[in-house]
């Protein structure tokens, strides 16, 4: 698998999977995809680990794999849509069951009777969430992860979606969706006529790298990059700041999320010094989502205290932030895990 190439990998579905994926969460440790084990790895909530393998068939099959997921915990029934990008959205309306089960509560008797492994075989950049990064090398460049859509119906499954329905078709990319269809896409790779001049040949390679799963190739190429074009156009010319977006959605590939949400917090805070809240809004979705990659709850909590005070910030004023504010209450409760979590871990 690691040896096709990005293009083979988006190849029309082959792999005989059902229509729908059965989903079955049990319980806070354990839950099956397809009848196969999954459990969650230390620090993961096991959601994560759900979304994880769903995204992994998702690359595997070269399309978006539709899940039916079975949520003992919460007593609801979803239909979910999850890609090789990572994005997942709600496809319709949860049918609630039963009354949800506590942690607590004893699982049905179909609940797996040995604690299974984690996959050997994953691969791909990282979900949508809290989740560990899937990895394999040469590493899969798939599009960069969107934005789910679902998290007042998905948050009462557990699933940790950001919205409570699809985001309307005419909602423009923004964060590493943008870059990820720029790299993808055969569209200009520059943004001024002084910058195509410099920069269209090394941001072909660096594109070409990216398709190719060349992630640390890619990297290096854009480290020199960025050190060129800084020291020609200054480090707040457009094609500056362009190409250190390219460079935290490469991190991001890369199984570097800390750095990749460092550069967008970066990016996001000087497009809203230049008052342009419709890019600084895109930077901080790049952050969020590297942000819900990074396991360490401490790291975790430094970035987020700083996410969350420059999206306050950028609520406060007219823009896309300010119209919806559910990502950012969805940033604040995971704060609250990760608060949880620390204070756990402090205490073994």
């Amino acid at each position: 698998m690691a040896g096709l190439s990005f293009e083979k990998k988006r190849a029309p579905r082959t792999v005989g999977y059902p229509a729908a994926v059965p989903v079955r969460v049990y319980g806070p440790e354990s839950a099956s995809v397809d009848g196969v084990p999954v459990v969650a790895a230390p620090g993961e909530e096991i959601q994560q680990a759900v979304l994880n393998r769903l995204q992994s068939l998702a690359i595997s099959v070269g399309a978006p794999i539709h899940a039916t997921v079975h949520d003992d915990l919460a007593g609801c029934v979803v239909p979910l849509e999850v890609s090789a990008d990572g994005s997942s959205r709600v496809t319709g309306e949860p049918v609630r069951l039963t009354a949800p089960r506590t942690p607590g509560t004893a699982a049905p008797a179909h609940t797996m009777p040995n604690p299974p492994q984690a996959p050997a075989d994953r691969f791909g950049p990282p979900p949508v969430m809290d989740a560990p990064p899937v990895t394999a090398g040469p590493r899969d460049a798939g599009a960069g992860p969107g934005t789910a859509s679902g998290a007042g119906t998905g948050a009462a499954l557990g699933l940790g979606l950001p919205f409570d329905e699809p985001a309307p078709a005419q909602t423009p990319a923004r964060g590493f969706d943008a870059v990820a269809e720029e790299v993808l896409g055969d569209g200009p790779l520059t943004e001024t006529a002084e910058g195509a001049e410099l920069l269209a040949e090394p941001l072909g390679r660096i594109n070409e790298a990216v398709r190719a799963g060349r992630v640390d190739a890619a990297a290096e190429l854009a480290e020199r990059t960025l050190a060129e074009a800084s020291a020609v156009f200054g480090p707040h010319h457009a094609e500056v700041l362009h190409v250190r977006e390219l460079s935290a959605y490469i991190a991001y590939l890369g199984d570097d999320p800390v750095r990749a949400c460092r550069l967008s917090l970066e990016l996001a805070g000087l497009r809203r010094q230049a008052r342009d809240g419709e890019a600084a809004y895109g930077n901080l979705q790049s952050a969020a989502t590297a942000w819900r990659a990074v396991r360490d709850p401490e790291e975790g909590l430094r970035l987020g205290r700083e996410l969350i005070g420059l999206w306050t910030e950028l609520a406060a004023e007219p823009g896309p932030a300010a119209d919806d504010p559910r990502p950012l209450e969805a940033a604040r409760a995971r704060m609250i895990r990760l608060t949880d979590r620390a204070a756990k871990a402090a205490q073994t």
